[in-house]
């Protein structure tokens, strides 16, 4: 049974940062994807960042390259997701996904996911 608990958003300013994390629990790191997903009120649910688990090879979309840096900690079954300045239209609920082995085009289609953490973003 594979169980994602995500942790680590908050308020904060334009311009800050936050780190997301997502405890991993039931998941086999051996293949497939990770990755983060995000949707405010209102709005479709967007894929921002993966990771193919094996190679550690990262995507992201083009709303947040360059400022959001997904990573994973295999031996802590944790991944991370850095967002350094943050704008005012990052502000959303924030979701780990986790594929099976393999990865849908599309984060919010990889099957499993947490409860979400919000980000707020003044």
């Amino acid at each position: 049974h594979v169980q994602l608990v995500e942790s680590g958003g908050g308020s904060v300013q334009a311009g800050g940062s936050l780190r997301l994390s997502c405890a991993a629990s039931g998941y086999s790191y051996s293949s497939g994807c990770m990755g983060w997903y995000r949707q405010a009120p209102g709005k479709e649910r967007e894929g921002v960042a993966r990771i193919y688990t094996t190679s550690g090879r990262t995507n992201y979309a083009d709303s947040v390259k360059g400022r959001f840096t997904i990573s994973q900690d295999n031996a802590k079954h944790t991944l991370y997701l850095l967002m350094n300045s943050l704008k005012p239209k990052d502000t959303a609920m924030y979701y780990c996904a986790a594929s099976g082995s393999w990865c849908p085009t599309r984060v919010v289609d990889f099957g499993y996911s947490g409860q979400g953490t919000q980000v707020t973003v003044s």
